[in-house]
């Protein structure tokens, strides 16, 4: 396999899971009878530029389909934090009326409904139609499209250049790095900025967050990549923020190579700094990955069987793209965890692709009283126990495994 960045021979592997099905494949009732498709999960890091990758095994359109079942929405503590985004970006770019924004990857309009609340002309575009379906609900425009050069040009030759576009989650979930970051320097103004939000390859690899790893996650970012990248497809990086966001993201601000007039940003310089000294550009960088994530993978597992001959009864909460990865590289089923709760009902009814763990609503925690509950989105830990405190009544603990295992009473 060659680096879809610059072409590079890939040799070296960070990372081997074994075999996952897709992370966002949730099987249907009728499933549950079919065979499964299972894709070999390796990371493997380019040596020249150093962008870290999965295996090419499964097309976009497969992973992204029309009955997508991941609705931003469902997260408070997401909607909070995109609508801290809309409110410092109208500050700082001067956003109004006459502006216009947009987002790619808009999903179910969980970011856009603040910009059209502020009364700024916006447009999302979205190619799963469940999502797509969602944020047209609440009155959003919404191009039912995959993003790149092409939907990049149709889109300024019809006047749709944009002062602001935001791109979160989603830099990490394109396999065409080149045409996808491309087709942000056409949709631009010249003066227009783009952002973009992603996972710190720094965090994943420091904290052991191997369950951000799957294969809609076709890359794994560091900012020093980032700047390569957009150096070679017309963008330029002025400035980034750390978030903390899925255990530590970063988000760049960047803008048209040809046109952008803003400095580039001590913080740019600072983490780049970082990295280097992180060996993010060596091979000692990702030295003893594997190890650390084999730990904690059995440390979860023996914890799971202890659990089960003490005669506990276990459940998880969140139908996470990431419990999912956990659980498959763990080799979990049902006679681990019983049960995994998620809040969207476009998941309840369903299964867990790979362990085959059913998903219901929250009643189903109530009435069964589980004695531990395993928070897949570990990420969320503290707006899931304030959620969950309920849990407690019966003597509940909860647990989550990255990028420790840990058990809170």
């Amino acid at each position: 396999m060659k680096c879809r960045h610059c072409a590079a021979q890939l040799e070296r592997v960070c990372l081997d899971l074994g075999s996952a099905p897709p992370s966002n494949a949730y099987l249907s009732e009728a499933a549950l009878r079919a065979p499964e498709v299972w894709f070999p999960l390796r990371l493997l890091v380019c040596e020249r530029c150093w962008l870290v990758q999965t295996e090419d095994h499964a097309g976009r359109e497969d992973l992204f389909s029309a009955d997508y079942a991941y609705f931003s929405s469902f997260s408070s503590s997401w909607l909070a934090h995109a609508k801290a985004y809309v409110d410092a970006m109208r500050e700082r770019f001067g956003l109004a009326r006459e502006s216009l924004v947009s987002e790619v990857a808009a999903n179910d309009g969980y970011l856009l409904r603040f910009v059209r609340d502020a009364g700024i002309p916006c447009y999302g575009i979205e190619p799963t139609a469940s999502t797509a379906r969602a944020a047209r609900a609440l009155g959003l425009e919404i191009v039912e499209r995959f993003f790149g050069v092409e939907l990049g040009r149709e889109l300024a030759a019809a006047g749709r250049q944009v002062d602001l576009v935001a791109a979160n989650n989603v830099l990490a979930h394109v396999p065409d790095i080149n045409d996808f970051v491309r087709g942000f320097a056409l949709l631009l103004k010249p003066g227009g900025v783009a952002t973009f939000e992603f996972p710190h390859l720094l965090r994943l690899l420091g904290e052991n967050q191997f369950d951000t790893v799957y294969h809609e996650h076709y890359s794994y970012l560091s900012l020093g990549t980032v700047v390569r990248v957009f150096d070679a497809c017309g963008l330029a990086v002025f400035d980034v923020e750390e978030l903390p966001t899925h255990g530590g993201s970063l988000r760049v601000f960047a803008q048209r190579s040809d046109t952008g007039s803003r400095a580039r940003t001590g913080a740019v310089r600072r983490v780049l700094a970082e990295e280097a000294a992180a060996g993010l550009a060596s091979a000692a960088g990702y030295e003893g990955f594997q190890a650390r994530v084999d730990k904690l993978k059995d440390d979860f597992v023996a914890y799971l069987i202890e659990a089960r001959r003490a005669g506990r009864n276990v459940a998880a909460y969140g139908a996470a793209a990431k419990g999912n990865t956990l659980m498959n590289y763990a080799g979990v089923r049902p006679d681990h965890i019983g049960f995994v709760v998620d809040r969207n009902p476009a998941k309840q009814g369903r299964w867990m692709p790979g362990s085959r763990i059913a998903i219901v609503g929250e009643e189903r925690l109530r009435e069964a009283r589980p004695d531990d509950v395993v928070l897949l989105p570990w990420n969320l830990r503290d707006e899931l126990v304030a959620q969950l405190d309920y849990v407690r009544a019966w003597g509940g603990r909860f647990v989550t495994a990255v990028p420790e295992l840990r058990v809170v009473p």
